[in-house]
């Protein structure tokens, strides 16, 4: 039997924290197949990424397309993207393939910006990817403290929104989950938000210190869970608490940020 196959679009990390060897560990220990789309080669340790050589907007588009014109893909997660291009590609992608769900990881991927020509860069990338990614998203996957950050920089205009995450709503995510959200003083929680602004929570848990990013184990782990059948509130609640094991397993292999542990959580 085949089992359902993900389309991953993301970077090829050689450490194997993240990107695209990670989220094929967890879509195969999620019962599913992972299919890759790179974004980009890094060059990078445990203790951080030193360089990032982007694929070209053609390259990444023949990639997606060749897979979805051989394969019958169940889900599709959209992870680091490197250029505003590279959004319009995962974007017009998942126009071409609408009925495919779609889970978007909004991470941070890149390099500090150095000057303002690359700060320009990376406001490109956040503005196309909200413009053309999200509204095309079933479920967006955000830590509060980038969102919180990207809110008081300038770089989300919530309008008339009450708060960044209905913003992303209203930009056209169906479903929109917020890790570490603070919901009272102290307390914290992973916070869905649904069509017609219901909302679920689940506890959050804080992370080992010297961890990396763990937003992205959360939405691969979504998105095998849709690729599956699961309705969302269902997904979302089973894709974190498989996360939690994961994050809560992280090793330290190097010298650096700790590696969620994918291969030995249930």
């Amino acid at each position: 039997m085949t089992p359902p196959l993900i389309l991953i679009f993301g970077p090829v990390d050689p450490s194997g924290a993240d990107g695209l060897p990670a989220d094929a560990v967890t879509c195969a220990r999620l019962g599913c197949h992972g299919l890759a789309a790179a974004t980009a080669l890094t060059v990078q340790d445990t203790a951080g990424i030193e360089e990032i050589h982007p694929v070209s907007p053609e390259l990444l588009d023949d990639q997606a397309r060749c897979l979805l014109e051989d394969m019958p893909v169940q889900a599709i997660k959209v992870g680091g993207l490197y250029s505003a291009e590279a959004a319009s590609v995962a974007a017009q992608v998942a126009a071409d393939y609408s009925q495919v769900p779609l889970v978007l990881h909004l991470g941070q991927r890149g390099l500090p910006a150095h000057d303002a020509a690359s700060q320009d860069d990376a406001d490109d990338l956040l503005a196309a990817t909200l413009e053309l990614v999200l509204p095309q998203t079933d479920l967006v996957v955000v830590e509060h403290l980038r969102l919180a950050q990207w809110h008081a920089d300038g770089d989300i205009d919530i309008g008339d929104a009450p708060s960044p995450m209905h913003a992303l709503a209203a930009g056209g995510a169906q479903w929109v989950l917020v890790l570490g959200a603070p919901v009272r003083p102290g307390h914290h929680a992973n916070v869905l938000l649904g069509p017609g602004g219901q909302t679920a929570t689940w506890p959050w848990q804080a992370p080992p210190e010297r961890n990396s990013d763990t937003g992205g184990v959360a939405a691969t782990a979504v998105a095998a869970m849709l690729a599956q059948g699961l309705d969302m509130p269902k997904a979302v609640e089973q894709a974190l608490r498989h996360a939690d094991d994961t994050v809560g397993g992280a090793f330290l292999a190097g010298m650096g940020r700790r590696i969620p542990n994918r291969i030995g959580a249930p």
